[in-house]
Order: C-alpha cells, then structure tokens, then sequence
C-alpha cells in the first residue's frame, strides 16, 4: 500500500537537497518509508517508493543504510529496502523489486516499447540469412534445431515463428523491470532491459535490448566490461571478463569469459565460450571452446570440446559465407583442426588436421578423422575403445549447472542409443559394402571424399559389431531385470514393447534424442492447428525423453530378427541366452580396449616432463605424486569393477 508524501515529509526532501520538478506524483509506502534517506536527488515523473529501514552488510564489514541517494529517477516504482546510489546519469521507466541494491552506476533507461530482446531474429548457420531462428524467453535448444533446420515444412517453421513473435508482443512495454535480490554495480549504460530476480550485474559496459531469466534458484551473473545487445540470458548463467555478445540467446547454466565474443549464434544449456569466437553458430547443449584463435562458425555442434586454434570456412569466395556444417554430437576437434563447410562429421568423432573435401561421415560414428597429405583418412569405429569417449559421457550429467527446476532442454545423455546405433548398423553396411564393391586385398578404400584403410576398414567392422551387441545385450538384459517371470510365455509377455512408437529411425534434435514418427506428429500438430501454445511444444518434447526407456526397448525389439535371426515375439530361453552371451564378450572386449587406453596414459612416455632435475627412479616417483598410480586411478578402478 502506498500513500501520498505529507506536506511535513516534502519540505524535508527538499531541505536535504533534493529537486522535485513540476508535475512530479510521489508516493511513498504506507508504513516504514523515512524522508532522512532520500537525499541529493531529482525526481520527475510518476515515483514510487517503498519502506527503506534496512541496512545492507557489504564485503568487508561496511554497513550502508537503505534509501535513495545522488540519483536522477524518472517513472520509477521501487520496492522495499532499497539502496540506490550514485547514479551518475539517471534511472527512468523502470519498475525496481524489493531489496535491490543500485550503485555506482550510469544510465538505466527503457527509452520505448521494447519486447526485451524477444523477437530478435539470430542468423544462424547461414550469415546471409534463410535460417533464423527468432529468440524468446523459453526457446529450448529442440524447438530452435527444428525451426533451423526443418525448412522444408514452411509452414511449420512459420507456425513457430508465429508463436515466439506472439510470446514476444506479450512482453512488449515500455517499462523495464529488475526484480528482487538483484545487485547492479560500477556499470555504465544498462537500456531496455528486463531483469530477474537474483541478478548481479557488477562492472559492465553496455546492456541494451535484453532479458536476464535470472531467478532465486539460479542466479545469472553479468560481470566487468561484457557488453551484449539484443539477446536473452537465462537462468543460472554466467557472463564475465569482456565478452561481447550480438544477437544471441544464451542458455541455462552456460559460461562465458575472457573476452569471448559471439554474433547471431545460440548457445543452449551448459555451453562455455572463452577467449575465442563464434559467428552464426548452433551450439547445442555442452558445446565447450576455451583457447584463444579458435572460430566456431556457421557450425552446429552438441556436447562438443573444440581444440585450440580450430577454425573453419563457411564460404569458398564465390558466392559468399552461405556453407554450413554439422559435427553430430560428442565430435571433436583436435588443435589446429580446420573444416572446409560444407561438410558432416558423425556422432563421436575426432577431427584431426584439414579437411577440404567436403566429406560426410554421418553414418560412420566415433570415428576418427585424420589428414595425411591433403586427404582425409577416416578409422571408423575407433573412439569406441578411447577412453576419453566413456570419459566424457560419464562427465556430462554429472557437470549439469542447471539449478533451475524449470529446465527448458530435455536432455538425453546416453552414448548408445537407437540413433547411434541406426548410424552404426547403416555404417557397417557400407564398409561391408566396400569390400564386396573393390575387393578384400584392396589397399584403400574410398568414401564420401575421404580414405578407409584396409587395416581400418576391417577394424570398424569389428568396433561396430561389439558396439551394436553392446546395445542390443544391455536392453535384452534391463527388460529382463525388470520383471518376474518363470516360463517361456511370461518371458515373452515380459519382453512386448509397452508401445509400438519407436520401431522406427530416430533423430537427434540437439540433446534430445527421439523417435522421428514423433517428431513428426508434433510437426504436424503444429501445422494443422491441434498444438497452439508454447506448453504444448514444451510438453510434447517432455514427453518424448520421459518415454525414452519404452520407445528405445521397441526399437531393440524390432530389431533382434535383423541383427541376431531372432524373432523377437518367439524368443526362447536359449536365443536369449545366445544374445546375452554375445553382450558379455562384447562388454568385455570394449571394456578391455578401454582399460589398456587408459593405461597409456601411465607409461613412459607420459612421464616425459616429470622428475626435473633426476633419474628414472625419481620421474616415477615425482609422476605418481602428481598424477598417482595406474591402478589406483579411480576412472580404471571404475572400468575393472565394471568389468
């Protein structure tokens, strides 16, 4: 409740030095607002202000009671407890939440009908266009993948478009707002701006056209010199050290620092971006770039490391920057990699060189790349048995900053999964393929614009034959422990799907992994009016990771006649038992290519650098003091309880 200021009140305002112009409106709160701390100020306008008894304890000790003080405000509604100081230009068209501390600061201003960023449109993939993606507040990195990506549904895309413009008008106004709990201090220019709870902004340069998703759960951070227009930042991010952003939509729990700069790029949940750069870049969830000279561009990329000095070319110098290209999920760069665009690497790969000839290596996952005299050579099914492969997969869910219990990215962090392993089946197809084509004894083998040794070739047949029976044993295995049974028939009745969805290909929409038959459904409900809304978006991509166990198990199913000659409705103990069989050799094998990786990282030659100034007996010690003892490693202790 509020109330007009007394005449008593007003006399005392302007007695502390304080101007109030024509025509200004003051209220004040019913109870608990004290005039001795305002002080030094001009207000015009239509004021609000809430009760200032408070005190605010600040680093060091230092104690700074609430109020208003050498601050310009203009239309402004603060609430309770309140510090607001130094405001060297002024703060105009805002609406202030309670416990907000302002200092040190020059201009906050909403300056017209803003929409706070939302209804930008970001570039991405293509620098000259075609492939927007228009940004709001809940875009996850799905429904962004979709309306890149699926333009050959126009009138779906424009059906999304439709709804974020929609979300976008709803926000539109012209006064900002910053929420409760937030700090924003020493930063200069702060302009149509919407500002969650929680928030800290501290030393930055210029923030115009935004919004900060920040909530009490998960805070956002904005830090010294960052600068960033036209873009969204949601919950639980942080943003420091000089980066600069343009048209870009940041996710939650994402990082960025050390002079990081981005355009027209999106970067979805768990992303970090430091000292390099990125233009018109997808990155889906955990797409990860530290090193200085590194250029992520016109690229989509998920759960990705770029190496330092990695770059590549989104145009040949004839028509312009119109190439793009995609590394699948968990795809890698090596340091001083480079990708000629257009081209397509598969799930899980390591690109290691330069890559001129526009390859696709789509269906030929965990792989690795490599370059040899200007040609790409490829070792399919290598990474299978890296270490660094499991490492990875172990590490994403357990590095999730996600804090915020509404998570806007359904994300799956299974390693094989019915979309791997379709690529993997279609994979070892094609290098059987191969060798039926140019005959056993061939030295080499081409595929796609790249090289397949013999040894390699034959080499990816097995890694993918393990990796499939891997799969196909573990969802055998799982849908037996979940149940009771004690003949043939109640094994069988065990082993029916729950749906018949998910017998068919799957695809990856950046982080969500989903049978396409619903990916398509939800497309045409958008298309024929029956979805409308951004819950239903939200909801229908909800429901295909809950559903994720029963539809993969109908794929595994409907697919045991094709990999085993088992038909799956007619399964006895003993096919059962063959399968299961084959699951352990092939655990065992992989696990034991993993385990002898790992130990390469203890031998001799890793030891190159260790024991300074000593012997070889003195390297060993110094090197199991820094890095401990193979056997004690907890990642091999892991892999042998595994085992």
């Amino acid at each position: 409740m509020t109330r007009k200021l007394t005449s008593t009140e007003l006399e005392m305002l302007r007695a502390q030095g304080n101007i109030i112009l024509p025509d200004t409106d003051i209220e004040v709160a019913e109870s608990g607002f004290n005039p001795a701390f305002v002080r030094n100020c001009q207000l015009s306008g239509r004021i609000r202000l809430g009760s200032n008894q408070s005190v605010f304890e600040q680093p060091g000790g230092m104690r700074k009671h609430a109020g208003l003080f050498c601050a310009k405000l203009h239309n402004v509604e603060v609430g309770d407890e309140y510090y607001i100081s130094e405001v060297h230009n002024y703060i105009a068209n805002y609406r202030i939440g309670d416990r907000v501390f302002i200092e040190n600061v020059g201009k906050i201003v909403t300056e017209f009908d803003s929409t706070f960023g939302n209804g930008v449109r970001v570039s991405v993939l293509n620098e000259t266009g075609g492939r927007d993606v228009i940004i709001y507040d809940r875009l996850s990195s799905h429904q962004a993948y979709m309306s890149a990506l699926y333009r050959h549904r126009p009138g779906f895309v424009k059906k999304l478009d439709e709804l974020a413009l929609s979300y976008a008008e709803s926000v539109r106004s012209s006064v900002g707002t910053i929420g409760n709990d937030v700090t924003i201090i020493n930063s200069v220019t702060l302009a149509n701006l919407r500002i969650g709870d929680n928030c800290r902004i501290s030393g930055a340069s210029r923030l115009c056209n935004g919004t900060v998703n920040s909530c009490a759960h998960a805070p956002v951070q904005i830090g010294h010199n960052v600068v960033a227009e036209d873009f969204i930042v949601c919950s639980g991010s942080q943003i420091e050290d000089g980066t600069m952003l343009t048209r870009c939509f940041v996710g939650q729990a994402c990082i960025f620092g050390h002079s990081y700069s981005a355009t027209d790029s999106l970067f979805f949940s768990n992303c970090q971006g430091e000292n390099g750069e990125a233009c018109a870049v997808f990155a889906g969830p955990y797409t990860v770039t530290h090193h200085k000279s590194t250029l992520l561009i016109a690229g989509i990329f998920s759960f990705m490391n770029a190496g330092s000095g990695s770059n590549q070319s989104n145009h040949m110098y004839k028509l312009g920057p119109i190439h793009q290209g995609t590394l699948e999920r968990g795809a890698k760069t090596a340091s001083d990699s480079y990708i000629l665009w257009p081209a397509r690497v598969g799930a899980f790969s390591l690109v290691m060189g330069r890559h001129v000839t526009h390859s696709d290596t789509s269906n030929l996952p965990f792989s690795y790349l490599i370059e040899k005299g200007n040609t790409t050579y490829l070792a399919p099914g290598v990474n299978l048995r890296s270490v660094g492969t499991i490492r990875d997969a172990q590490k994403w869910p357990k590095r999730d900053g996600r804090k915020d219990p509404c998570k806007l990215d359904q994300i799956n962090f299974e390693l094989l999964t019915p979309f791997t392993v379709q690529k993997m089946a279609k994979g070892l197809d094609t290098l059987k393929s191969l060798i039926h084509s140019s005959g056993e004894l061939s030295d080499v083998y081409s595929f796609h614009s790249t090289k397949i040794t013999n040894s390699a070739l034959h080499k990816g047949i097995d890694f993918y034959g393990l990796a499939i029976d891997k799969f196909m044993g573990d969802a055998l295995v799982a849908r037996l422990r979940g149940g009771d049974f004690s003949s043939e028939e109640e094994m069988r009745m065990l082993l029916k799907p729950d749906s018949p969805v998910g017998s068919g290909e799957w695809v990856d929409l950046s982080g969500l992994i989903a049978p396409k038959s619903e990916v398509e459904a939800l497309m045409n409900g958008v298309e024929d009016g029956s979805i409308v809304s951004v819950d239903q978006i939200e909801a229908a991509f909800k429901k295909m990771n809950d559903d994720f166990p029963s539809y993969e198990w109908t794929w595994a199913f409907q697919h045991y006649q094709k990999v085993y000659g088992v038909n799956p409705s007619r399964m006895t103990p003993e096919d059962a038992a063959k399968i299961i069989t084959r699951w352990k050799n092939a655990v065992l094998r992989l696990d034991n290519m993993i385990y002898e990786d790992a130990r390469k990282e203890f031998n001799l030659a890793s030891m190159t650098g260790f024991g300074a100034d000593g012997d070889r007996d003195q390297k060993e010690r110094d090197f199991g003091e820094v890095r401990g003892d193979f056997e004690g490693n907890s990642f091999v202790n892991e892999v042998q309880r595994h085992i």
